[in-house]
């Protein structure tokens, strides 16, 4: 499995120098031979890989009014010893959002690592981005324990001021006529990534 996550990672491309840098220390990471997997709630190892994903329809992103981190978030979770992280991704879709996803779960867009805040501050996620397409008017449930609400919000009115720091650059990364290209290391063109 770690061989796999290792691909999974090394195969993103990065948009800009700060995520050459989530990369590359991620890659390093995952190499040393480290648990890459939380064992123990909430820091144990105080590194550990998450599977985020943003719902995304269009120009609009579904977030969680979660509980924990107190934030506006894309849903996602702990990957699970032994867990790919795309199966992360589909288990805690029906975990958190009650409903599978209508295709298959792709590649990861981004790679961002960053420290906790909240009721739960002080470890470092590195955290995986995976998109799910969904459609706005598709009736959500949620898990009512983690969070507060669901909500979706246009892209230029995401909550930036209370979500993770990273958001701005992954809408950045989510939107197909952006102006910025990818930072190159070798891999295909961004807009191949985010054909559906």
């Amino acid at each position: 499995m770690r061989q796999q996550i290792y691909s999974e990672i090394e195969a993103i491309v990065p948009l800009d120098a700060l995520e050459v840098e989530h990369r590359a220390d991620a890659l390093a990471w995952v190499e040393s031979g480290v648990e890459l997997c939380r064992l123990a709630k909430p820091a144990t190892p105080p590194k550990h890989l998450v599977s985020y994903f943003a719902v995304v329809d269009g120009e609009s992103i579904l977030l969680v009014d979660h509980k924990n981190a107190q934030l506006w978030l894309p849903s996602g979770g702990h990957v699970e010893p032994g867990e790919h992280p795309r199966n992360t991704v589909a288990r805690e879709l029906v975990e958190e959002l009650r409903f599978k996803a209508s295709h298959e779960i792709g590649p990861p867009l981004m790679i961002t690592l960053a420290e906790t805040v909240g009721l739960t501050a002080g470890h470092t996620d590195v955290s995986l981005w995976y998109v799910v397409r969904a459609e706005r008017g598709q009736v959500l449930k949620y898990d009512e324990d983690e969070f507060n609400g669901v909500s979706w919000f246009s892209f230029s009115d995401v909550p930036f001021g209370r979500t993770d720091p990273h958001m701005h650059r992954f809408i950045q990364k989510l939107r197909p006529s952006q102006s910025l290209e990818p930072t190159r290391v070798g891999r295909p063109p961004l807009a191949a990534q985010l054909q559906r």
